[in-house]
């Protein structure tokens, strides 16, 4: 299949190149028979796949073990498809160029809920059944992880095993238990009843789902066979200095998305912003040692040639001795040309000395998350920054020479008017208003201030699991009324699509009944849905249509405290009651202190003369 696939197909494709595999540092094996083989599937196009670092990692990490191979597979762009069907071939992973349905083992990482359509449609391409009850028992056990897959609910119908948590320790029990397997006479039912019984491990086949038929919310949820715990509890590396790290990563012959060595310096995030999934689930806070992280990236280095390093984590500015970190590589670096940059660093974080030590080496764009235009929001989303932080920060960055300043912000949040996102320009101004107060010697000569608005989506695990969703047409009311307020020429605005954020938010908190509208997506060609040149809006409303579900349900409808959620059976760690105290504070946030004496029931953000409190989330006017 290789010389044909060389031959006839990919001179007719863009990109041919991520069609090829043979990269530098691609693990190459010689499979026999007592061999597990694994395809590390991203449900994205290669460019940005190649710079996930779980793929980076869990390639390692498997391909260390001699019986066993991963090799990667991404989705091919919709040239490549196109051949394929039209040769009748499979979609193949890249070391081997091996069909999909040939593996022991297919895993998805799961981390955008618009990349499930291309789940879909790789396993079609793969030869792989798509239902998992329909799957024969020659066929591949297809496996999923990653944040997503904390509500692997709308995936239910098509993943054999989910992994909950962090996979690097899982992963090998999954594995090990798999050799044992295959030594066996059993079916693939009796594998994952195996597999069923390993924390973290969930096997949505073994659990039923009753729903009211009134109120179409959940009633009951339960395991059906005694393997299957009635909770799964997330996994997670204790201690990350003895975590596996790579010493190499395949290079691409291609640019990628990120293209650069990209290190976790640490996981977890202590601030607790109530919007922000990441921070909840990936708790609890754990560092690497600087000695350790000096060590590692030497290798990488050494192994990839590259001359950036991207200190990653949710929150860079918050690890214990980045400013020690920063010196340290600084100095080992600066003779080299390799640069440093800190792609998530707080507002309140980020430190004189860093920005100074920073540009020494080469100087980048300066992101930065203000999440909300007034302070009120920042308060209801307990983001724990004020406006006079962010501009002493930016003061400082144009004091340095930095030019390039974005700001991310987003629209939709719980009890959000339009007073708070006109918030949103006026502090793009502010900072506009800072770089012209830096004498014109020692600034930059360019000036570009970018506000970046993405929409609101509630997301499980978090104090906002509750709310209901913006409207499409409130977010485009949101989206104009931004835009009508941004005056200067410096300020550009980049928003998000408002029907793919209410599709995120179907998906993001649905049930396993959408797997029928996934189902039916798919049949309608639906994929790429997270680029906009192939989304299709009115698609998926047809297949909402078809499947006779009514996806505001999931969007826009605001729950109970006390209701049955897809994802209540997995144990993160972090309390139910915490969220629910949480999400009580931002309401309080939310009102005067009129309401606040009373019943803070309403949200309502101003309780004006003549109004008069109805004690029931209502006010009269």
């Amino acid at each position: 299949m290789n010389n044909y696939i060389e031959k006839n197909i990919l001179p007719l494709v863009t990109k041919p190149i991520t069609y090829l595999g043979n990269e530098v540092n691609a693990v190459h094996k010689t499979p026999d028979a007592d061999m597990i083989r694994f395809a590390f599937a991203f449900p994205d196009t290669y460019e940005v796949g190649m710079s996930h670092l779980g793929m980076k990692i869990l390639y390692g990490i498997l391909n260390e073990q001699k019986d066993i191979w991963c090799e990667r597979v991404f989705a091919p762009w919709v040239d490549m498809e196109e051949q394929l069907r039209i040769h009748n071939l499979p979609l193949y992973a890249l070391e081997s160029m091996t069909p999909l349905k040939d593996y022991d083992f297919v895993g998805f990482t799961l981390q955008y809920e618009m990349s499930f359509s291309n789940i879909l449609n790789m396993l079609e391409l793969g030869h792989i059944t798509l239902l998992a009850k329909d799957r024969q028992e020659e066929e591949p056990f297809v496996m999923a992880g990653g944040p997503c897959a904390y509500n692997p609910e709308p995936l239910a119908d098509f993943i054999d095993i989910f992994v909950i948590g962090e996979a690097e320790e899982v992963i090998l029990e999954i594995m090990d238990a798999y050799r044992g397997f295959k030594k066996t006479d059993g079916n693939r039912t009796d594998f994952l009843k195996i597999a069923a019984k390993i924390e973290g491990v969930y096997v949505p086949s073994f659990y039923e789902t009753t729903y009211d038929d009134a109120t179409g919310i959940i009633i009951d949820f339960k395991p059906t066979v005694s393997e299957a715990p009635e909770k799964i509890k997330k996994q997670f590396i204790t201690d990350l200095d003895a975590a596996y790290y790579p010493d190499k990563i395949v290079m691409s012959y291609t640019e990628t998305v990120h293209d650069r060595i990209s290190f976790e310096i640490f996981r977890g995030c202590g601030r607790g912003c109530r919007f922000c999934q990441a921070g909840m689930i990936y708790r609890p806070t754990r560092e690497r040692s600087i000695p350790t992280i000096q060590e590692k990236i030497k290798a990488l280095i050494e192994a990839t040639g590259y001359d950036e390093i991207s200190l990653s984590s949710l929150s860079s500015g918050d690890y214990s001795k980045i400013e020690a970190l920063i010196n340290t590589l600084v100095k080992e670096y600066d003779g080299e040309q390799v640069g440093l940059s800190l792609p998530s660093l707080r507002i309140d974080s980020l430190s004189i000395d860093m920005l100074e030590q920073i540009q020494k080496v080469r100087k980048t764009g300066l992101t930065l998350a203000p999440e909300a235009g007034s302070q009120r929001m920042r308060d209801v989303i307990n983001k724990g920054v004020t406006e006079e932080n962010l501009l002493d920060t930016v003061r400082t960055a144009f004091e340095k020479g930095w030019g390039h300043v974005k700001l991310y912000f987003m629209i939709g949040l719980p009890g959000e008017t339009l007073e708070d996102v006109s918030g949103i320009a006026a502090l793009g101004q502010k900072t506009v208003d800072e770089y012209y107060k830096i004498d014109r010697e020692i600034r930059n000569k360019n000036l570009k201030v970018v506000l970046s608005a993405a929409s609101f989506v509630p997301k499980a695990f978090t104090p906002f699991q509750w709310m209901g969703q913006n409207t499409q047409q409130e977010f485009k009311d949101k989206q104009n009324h931004l835009k009508s307020k941004i005056k200067d020429r410096k300020i550009s605005f980049s928003y998000h699509d408002s029907s793919v954020s209410y599709l995120e938010a179907v998906f993001a908190r649905g049930d396993r009944r959408l797997g029928a509208v996934l189902l039916k997506a798919h049949e309608k060609g639906c994929r790429f849905d997270g680029w906009g040149e192939y989304f299709d809006f009115e698609k998926w409303m047809e297949a909402f249509t078809e499947a006779d579900i009514d996806p505001d349900f999931y969007a826009l409808r605001t729950r109970d405290y006390d209701e049955i959620l897809p994802w209540e059976f997995i144990d993160t760690g972090v309390r139910k009651d915490y969220l629910i105290a949480e999400h009580k504070k931002s309401l309080e946030a939310l009102t005067t202190p009129f309401c606040r004496e009373h019943c803070s029931n309403c949200g309502i953000m101003e309780f004006k003369e003549g109004w008069k409190c109805n004690d029931q989330n209502t006010v009269s006017v």
